[in-house]
């Protein structure tokens, strides 16, 4: 490869005294390592709960295609009511906050990207594509997150399917680079002295510059990135009166947001006026109930919380109907599954499932009202879905129609 390629670097960064930052060594990237490690592990673990909680093998729950899709851990339960929104207040703080830290550890390495020759041996070779696949998928995930978090779509691929897919190229590469790097990270945190580790650090800078900031500088800088757009997020995850501090919050109303208007979603004020009714199917016959016909029926109210997949969550008390009385209603009292529709019109998310647990559960409400009062028309009216430990986008709003159904014997 080296005959081929050429013996002599070219220069610029290829060349070794390129390099002149004193800070970079195998110690400094290893501790960015190791926090790294420790933070998309637990991106990486809930953003595949955050998947198994859309429950995919259910119609219209999610775009990935289940005979693809990897097998899920297990039926996404309704207790607590809370888990859904700590895993996904997770999956996003965590993964915002990671941010400074992931540019600092590529910092720390970029002379290992200018390597001559490029590949020496298939050892290095199977190390050199770790690393390109780790770097891509990282960078990749935390983009289409940023901009599906700001409603904002510039690329022309579906972004369930592109994330799910990244996460998954992610995980793969980010397991073979830990294997193949974990020996010189122990190997690091076992040598003591600065002298030692500039002698045998293939990091260190070959005619190093004087320093501008220590090591412990640079580190406190990294950290202090990352607790400021933890600081700058984490709020909306706690919800309540820390929503006031999420200052890079996409969505700063206060206590309780709105991901998507009924405007946006194409719901116009007739569908939602006294014409509106709510049709329940799967039994021998369809029944039709008006908005008056349901709070006739028995109120129920629960205190639960909504959570999003951008990361945001808040906790209201919700009045409405039992989803188990309405299914007895329909026919079908031991329903396992039932679809949800709403007025949005065809061509956009308009339907969700729920598996058997989450329809059955006491605290599952057709909610009317929030905190004593009737909805708005932007958080659902005349009815929406509210479901313990249910993502929200699967809490149907401007809910038209549910088909119950009996699938298991």
């Amino acid at each position: 490869m080296a005959r081929l390629i050429g013996k002599d670097p070219p220069p610029g960064p290829f060349r070794p005294e390129f390099w002149k930052s004193p800070l970079r060594g195998r110690a400094l990237t290893s501790i960015l390592g190791i926090s790294l490690l420790v933070s998309m592990g637990i991106v990486t673990i809930t953003g595949f709960l955050s998947h198994n909680a859309y429950e995919p093998g259910l119609p219209h729950n999610a775009i990935v295609d289940p005979s693809r899709d990897l097998p899920l851990l297990f039926s996404w339960p309704t207790h607590p009511s809370w888990l859904y929104a700590l895993t996904e207040g997770l999956h996003v703080t965590i993964g915002l906050a990671t941010v400074p830290i992931l540019l600092a550890k590529l910092w720390s390495v970029m002379p290992r990207l200018f390597l001559w020759p490029p590949v020496t041996s298939p050892a290095q070779a199977l190390e050199r594509l770790s690393i390109t696949a780790l770097v891509a998928s990282a960078i990749f995930q935390i983009a289409t997150g940023l901009v599906n978090a700001q409603y904002w779509y510039p690329f022309h691929f579906n972004f369930v399917i592109a994330h799910y897919w990244g996460a998954v190229v992610f995980f793969a590469s980010f397991t073979l680079h830990f294997c193949l790097k974990m020996p010189t990270v122990l190997r690091a945190y076992r040598e003591r002295g600065l002298a030692r580790t500039q002698i045998e650090d293939p990091l260190a800078a070959s005619a190093p510059a004087k320093p501008t900031i220590s090591r412990r500088g640079l580190l406190a800088f990294t950290g202090a990135g990352a607790g400021l757009v933890l600081v700058g997020n984490g709020g909306q995850a706690l919800g309540g009166p820390f929503r006031k501090i999420a200052f890079l919050a996409p969505r700063k109303q206060d206590g309780f947001p709105v991901n998507k208007t009924a405007a946006a979603a194409g719901v116009k004020p007739e569908l939602t006026g006294p014409d509106y009714r709510l049709v329940l199917k799967g039994g021998a016959r369809e029944v039709s109930l008006s908005r008056d016909d349901l709070l006739a029926m028995t109120q129920r109210s629960e205190t639960l919380p909504i959570a999003c997949v951008e990361g945001w969550s808040a906790t209201r008390r919700w009045t409405g109907v039992r989803v188990s009385d309405l299914a007895r209603m329909a026919g079908v009292p031991d329903a396992d599954r039932v679809l949800v529709e709403s007025l949005q019109p065809a061509g956009v998310l308009r339907a969700a499932s729920l598996n058997g647990s989450q329809l059955q559960d006491p605290r599952s409400l057709l909610a009317l009202k929030v905190e004593g009062k009737d909805l708005s028309v932007d958080h659902g009216f005349p009815a929406r879905m509210i479901v313990p430990a249910l993502p929200g986008v699967h809490n149907t709003k401007w809910v038209k129609t549910m088909t119950f159904r009996k699938t298991q014997a």
